[in-house]
């Protein structure tokens, strides 16, 4: 039996929300390759005052995709995980697929923002 291998990729994109943003990321593993059907920890950890963490999926030629902004929002295979007394917060998917297979990278804020937008009739 064949057992096809996933290659996921961590990546880290602080977000900025303004020029004085000192929010200092760190990642672990920086590649991890898995087999389907295992599971994946990946981990990001920060210094500094965070307020607002994200987690983002890219596949190759494509824009970044929102996957969850707090724990168990995406759905039962991809889970938040938030240690705040060690600074980090990891991204762990269970029962890998081949699709799962992108960059993946947290993005991290001190300050969250809302935009009104207002359609003319």
């Amino acid at each position: 039996m064949r057992t096809e291998q996933a290659h996921l990729l961590l990546l880290h994109l602080p977000l900025s929300t303004g020029v004085s943003c000192q929010i200092e990321v760190g990642q672990s593993p920086p590649s991890l390759t898995r087999s389907q059907g295992e599971i994946s920890i990946l981990t990001c950890s920060y210094s500094g005052t965070v307020s607002y963490i994200q987690w983002y999926r890219l596949f190759p030629g494509e824009s970044p995709v929102f996957l969850l902004k707090k724990r168990n929002e995406a759905g039962e295979r991809f889970f938040f995980s938030l240690e705040k007394s060690k600074s980090s917060v990891s991204l762990r998917i269970t029962a890998l697929e081949l699709g799962d297979a992108a960059i993946y990278f947290c993005a991290f804020s001190r300050d969250t923002h809302s935009v009104e937008i207002n359609r003319e009739p």
